[in-house]
C-alpha cells in the first residue's frame, strides 16, 4: 500500500522552503533573479520542485533533461551577481566539464542544492521535509557556541556505551553550516543543513576506541549493521575492528588499497530532525543528524595538511558515533541526544 503525504505536510515543506529561500540565503526576488534547475526523475525531486516553485513564482524554471548544457550555461550567463539558482537533482547534475555548485559560487551567484533525492524511499519523505526546516534561533546560538569550544579546545572525549575516544590535541578552526551566510564568501550550499565540524591538529593525540551504529558504503548509502562495530584508532589511524561485519570491513579494504585509514573529520551534526531512529539513506543528507560523525580516509579538502595530499586522497566515508556523551576539556556539550551549550 502506498504511503499518503498528507496536506500537512506538504503545507510543511513549503513552509520550510520559503524559510530557506527568505532566512538562510536572504533571497529578496522584488530585486533578485532566481533560476530554478530541477528533474522530474523522482517523486520528492517533484514535490520539493512545486513548493520551489510556490516560493519563487516568478523564477525562470528548467527541467535539466529538457535543456542542453550549453542552454543551462548560457541562462546562468544571464544572470547577475547574487542571484540564486536551485539545483533539485534525483541523482546529481553533471555538465561538461562544468563543476556546477562550484563554478556558480564562483560566478558570486546564491545556490542552494538538493541531490540525491532519489535515493530516499517514501518512508524518508516526511523526514526529510523536516530536516529542511530552518531554525535560526536554534542553528544561530548553538552552532557558533560549539565553534567557540571547540576552536579554543585541549581535549576532546568521545563516549559510547562501551567505547572511549580521545583528542589530546589542540583543534582545527571549527567550520559552520547553519545556513547563515552574512560573514561568508558563498551564499549557500546543500540542504540540508546543521554541522559544526573540525579534525585534530595532530593526529598522534588520537587514540581510544569508538562505536559506529552506521556508516556509508561504496554507494554513499547509509548501511545499519546488527549491532554497533567497535573500532580501534591509534595516534589517528585505524588500527584493529575486531568482529566488523564484512558491510563494514570491505569499506576498510577499499580504502585500504590507496591509503591509510586515517579518521579526520570530527563532525558535530545539528539537525534534530535527523537521530539514529529518524534516518535518511543518503550519507550526504543525514550526515547532518544530531549527534556525532567521523570520516574515514584520507581525503578533507577544507584542512590541508602535510602529507595529505588533496589531489591524490580519494575517500572520505562518513560513520555515526554511538554516541552518549561528549566532554571539551571536562565538560559535557553532548548527553541523551542533545547539544548542552
Amino acid at each position: 500500500m502506498r504511503r499518503v503525504i498528507n496536506y500537512f505536510h506538504m503545507s510543511n515543506l513549503e513552509q520550510n522552503i520559503r524559510d530557506i529561500v527568505t532566512c538562510a540565503i536572504e533571497h529578496d526576488s522584488a530585486t533578485k533573479e532566481a533560476l530554478l534547475v530541477f528533474d522530474t526523475d523522482s517523486t520528492l525531486a517533484r514535490m520539493v520542485t512545486n513548493a520551489y516553485k510556490q516560493t519563487l513564482p516568478h523564477a525562470t524554471c528548467v527541467n535539466f533533461h529538457h535543456a542542453s548544457p550549453e542552454d543551462i550555461i548560457a541562462r546562468i550567463n544571464t544572470l547577475a551577481p547574487k542571484s540564486l539558482v536551485v539545483l533539485i537533482q534525483s541523482t546529481s547534475f553533471r555538465l561538461n566539464k562544468f563543476r556546477f555548485r562550484l563554478e556558480l559560487f564562483n560566478r558570486d551567484l546564491a545556490v542552494i542544492e538538493h541531490p540525491h533525492l532519489g535515493r530516499m524511499p517514501e518512508s524518508e519523505w516526511e523526514t526529510y521535509m523536516d530536516a529542511l526546516a530552518y531554525d535560526a534561533d536554534y542553528y544561530r546560538t548553538v552552532g557558533p557556541k560549539l565553534k567557540t569550544r571547540i576552536d579554543n579546545a585541549q581535549q576532546i572525549i568521545v563516549r559510547c556505551p562501551n567505547a572511549e575516544l580521545l583528542y589530546n590535541t589542540p583543534f582545527e578552526e571549527a567550520r559552520l553550516n547553519i545556513g547563515d551566510y552574512r560573514k561568508m564568501k558563498n551564499i549557500g550550499g546543500q540542504f540540508p543543513i546543521g554541522e559544526v565540524f573540525t579534525e585534530a591538529v595532530d593526529f598522534s593525540g588520537v587514540n581510544g576506541t569508538v562505536q559506529l551504529y552506521a556508516f556509508g558504503n561504496q554507494q554513499s548509502r547509509v548501511v545499519v549493521p546488527e549491532k554497533p562495530v567497535l573500532v580501534v584508532i591509534k595516534e589517528g589511524l585505524i588500527v584493529d575492528t575486531p568482529g566488523a561485519p564484512t558491510s563494514f570491513t570491505a569499506i576498510l579494504d577499499l580504502i585500504r588499497e590507496d591509503e591509510p585509514l586515517w579518521v579526520r573529520e570530527l563532525g558535530f551534526g545539528l539537525n534534530r530532525a535527523l537521530t539514529r531512529t529518524r534516518m535518511l539513506e543518503d550519507v550526504g543528507s543525514y550526515e547532518r543528524m544530531c549527534g556525532v560523525h567521523l570520516s574515514l580516509g584520507q581525503k578533507h579538502t577544507i584542512y590541508g595538511k602535510p602529507g595529505f595530499p588533496k589531489r591524490k586522497s580519494k575517500y572520505h566515508v562518513d560513520v555515526f558515533v554511538d554516541v552518549t556523551t561528549v566532554e571539551v576539556d571536562g565538560v559535557v556539550i553532548y548527553r541523551d541526544g542533545a547539544y548542552q551549550v
